[in-house]
């Protein structure tokens, strides 16, 4: 599967983009965008990690994302039925439309408040929800009206908790954080075979100490254990559609079996075998 790195096309017009029901429950998607993102989530309880925040919400989530605000997709490691609705929202949106019409005053804010990152909670949660699962049904016009009742919604509520203690600032200027998607393009891209740290470093037009320094400040992880971790979802992924642990190893691009279940077990607590057997457990277990 690849991923959509940008989000919303410069060439549209709307400033809203809808993805319904992405999934991505097999991919560790650690990735940041211009765009603001609101992210509503039902039927899982999994990791909530957004910038320095990291916690877990329990059976459904809903959650407004500042601008270029690194995040986890909420459905990472997911096994259960659920469904997500992920709406972005351009940067400019708050310049162009919010900004001249005082009757969005309180939009306004929200969209100011989404820099510490916003989780809501109770019937806030419940009622937008409801309405976010309706968008992908709605002709254009309908589709933004609607939008603007959820963020009403959301911009009235003491339903909420923020994630940070102060704004969370993305620290890279534009350039290097297209130089951080340029790594991560290459990750999906090239998964599969062996990638040398000194190819992504002149990718990055970095010497290689110098990119190791970048990529660990960028990303909390290094880059081997980026890579690793990428490939540890993939593998879960083939292991599910029942490849065998050997297939599973070698078609996500370890050389090396014993490394690949060391690597397996570390991120994931168990390994290959362990977490096949689980999930085949859980997927007859009767209703």
């Amino acid at each position: 599967m690849k991923i959509q790195l940008e989000t919303i096309s410069p060439i549209s017009k709307s400033p809203f983009r809808l993805l319904h029901d992405p999934k991505l429950n097999h991919l560790f998607y650690w990735h940041f965008h211009p765009e603001y993102e609101l992210v509503y989530i039902e039927g899982a309880s999994a990791k909530r990690h957004v910038g320095h925040h990291i916690s877990e919400y329990k059976e459904s989530d809903l959650v407004l994302i500042g601008s270029n605000i690194p995040h986890l997709n909420f459905d990472h490691g997911v096994t259960t039925t659920y469904l997500k609705e992920v709406l972005h929202i351009k940067s400019n949106f708050k310049d162009i439309i919010l900004d001249g019409l005082p009757e969005l005053q309180q939009i306004d804010r929200l969209i100011e408040l989404s820099k510490y990152g916003i989780a809501f909670s109770g019937s806030t949660k419940y009622e937008a929800g409801k309405l976010l699962k309706k968008l992908h049904q709605l002709e254009p016009f309908d589709f933004f009206l609607t939008i603007i009742q959820i963020l009403k919604l959301l911009a009235n509520s003491n339903e909420f908790e923020l994630l940070h203690k102060k704004p969370f600032i993305n620290k890279y200027s534009k350039k290097e954080q297209e130089r951080i998607r340029k790594v991560y393009a290459l990750i999906d891209e090239r998964y599969q075979t062996k990638i040398k740290l000194d190819e992504v470093a002149t990718l990055c037009n970095l010497t290689k100490p110098a990119f190791c320094r970048y990529f660990k400040k960028a990303t909390g992880s290094t880059f081997i254990e980026f890579l690793n971790q990428y490939r540890i979802s993939q593998a879960k992924r083939l292991l599910l559609k029942g490849k065998n642990v050997s297939e599973a190893c070698y078609e996500c691009g370890f050389e090396s079996l014993s490394y690949f279940n060391r690597s397996f077990k570390k991120v994931t607590g168990e390994n290959p075998s362990e977490f096949k057997t689980t999930f085949s457990t859980k997927k007859n277990r009767p209703e």
